[in-house]
């Protein structure tokens, strides 16, 4: 592997693409000089179709990580070590990597690579045959596999991408995903640098899909081996990937769910409600109707026949009355509501997609475009 000086997002004419491998790493001592060198072996297979460079995060780890990264990077041109001084989690380790990577493609893997090196062959392949700018790893798609995971952790990331699957808006030119969750994937280069993204945990990967799909992106998945070991479980015990941590990641999903489409968390429950209160409503009309023809003849006004009838179909059915009253207050609220954050979520989309072009024309600074973000968390 040689170390590119080409410019960003551009190739050198006559030079194959630059691959950047970003592998993102929290206390993984035990395996990462190994697993490491599995990576750069395999690597070197891709070559001369593809130049790679490494770019190693160590995340504020609290072990050897950041020293052994070091150790393997010295004496090579084409491995970068970049450490956080605190553990700030994904979404910042990725910014990390996405900033100092120089790759026309970058690709993203586990430091335990329970996703073995083959999938980057995949990926690029996959990448180049459909242009796409992103490529998932799916384990979850029709040749795919799940192997020695946790059945807890397992049921939950199936049902979490699965609810996301749901959520995510369809287009003919991309995939229907089924791996929303996950974080290894091909990137173009050009496209992954220009991304603004302010998530900080895993999150982040979601939040990707969500933009790529405002910005009319093409992304497409292949399927995937998932497999932990046994040094993965033990890892996995050591950093604290407990069960307070599967609830985390089980609420990120549903809040994803609600950034890719909100209107549904509100019209959903607004239309049932609404269904639900027409029976009692249908009752209390009927009672009301059958007490107004009772007091026919008896010389009555019109209006006072009527809050008589009302009165006395209170009498008799009085929770039908509170039931559909209830009801449908709750169901008019959160139609309401839903249809206030359909407005908000294409004016979300709207000024995204403008910022990102005005960043593509030149027009937008990476400072400027940062500061943009912002103001559109609150739509």
């Amino acid at each position: 592997m040689s170390k590119s000086e080409n410019r960003v997002g551009a190739p050198r004419a006559g030079l194959p693409p630059l691959v950047t491998v970003v592998v993102p790493a929290y206390n993984e001592a035990d395996i990462l000089a190994r697993n490491l060198a599995a990576l750069e072996a395999y690597l070197r297979t891709l070559e001369p179709a593809y130049r790679f460079e490494l770019v190693i995060v160590d995340d504020g780890s609290s072990d050897a990580t950041g020293e052994i990264a070091e150790a393997f990077a010295a004496g090579r041109s084409d491995v970068v070590v970049l450490r956080h001084e605190i553990n700030f989690r994904l979404g910042q380790t990725l910014r990390t990597a996405f900033g100092a990577s120089r790759g026309d493609i970058v690709v993203v893997m586990d430091a335990d690579l329970s996703y073995a090196p083959e999938h980057i062959g995949a990926m690029l392949a996959r990448m180049r045959e459909t242009r796409a700018k992103i490529v998932i790893a799916s384990p979850y798609r029709k040749g795919g596999s799940v192997v020695g995971v946790p059945w807890l952790r397992r049921v939950l990331s199936k049902g979490a991408n699965r609810f996301l699957s749901l959520m995510a808006p369809k287009d003919f030119f991309s995939d229907t995903l089924t791996n929303i969750t996950g974080m290894v994937r091909a990137y173009d280069g050009e496209f992954i640098r220009g991304l603004s993204l302010w998530a900080m945990d895993v999150d982040v990967n979601p939040e990707i899909i969500n933009k790529a799909k405002i910005l009319r992106a093409r992304i497409v998945e292949v399927p995937a081996r998932l497999a932990w070991d046994e040094s993965r479980r033990r890892g996995a015990a050591r950093r604290g990937d407990s069960k307070l941590s599967l609830l985390r990641g089980t609420i990120q999903s549903l809040v994803s769910g609600y950034m890719f489409r909100p209107f549904h968390f509100f019209i959903a429950p607004g239309l049932l409600l609404f269904a639900l209160s027409l029976y009692p409503l249908a009752w209390t009309i009927i009672h009301t109707v059958d007490q107004y023809g009772k007091l026919a003849g008896k010389g009555l006004s019109v209006d006072y026949r009527l809050s008589e009838a009302i009165a006395g179909a209170f009498q008799i059915a009085p929770h039908s009355f509170v039931v559909a009253g209830f009801a449908l207050v709750v169901a008019i609220q959160l139609l309401s509501l839903g249809l206030l954050s359909l407005q908000k979520k294409r004016n979300y989309a709207q000024l995204f997609y403008l910022m990102s072009a005005l960043s593509r024309d030149g027009r937008m600074s990476p400072k400027e475009r940062a500061a943009a973000v912002d103001p559109l968390r609150n739509l």
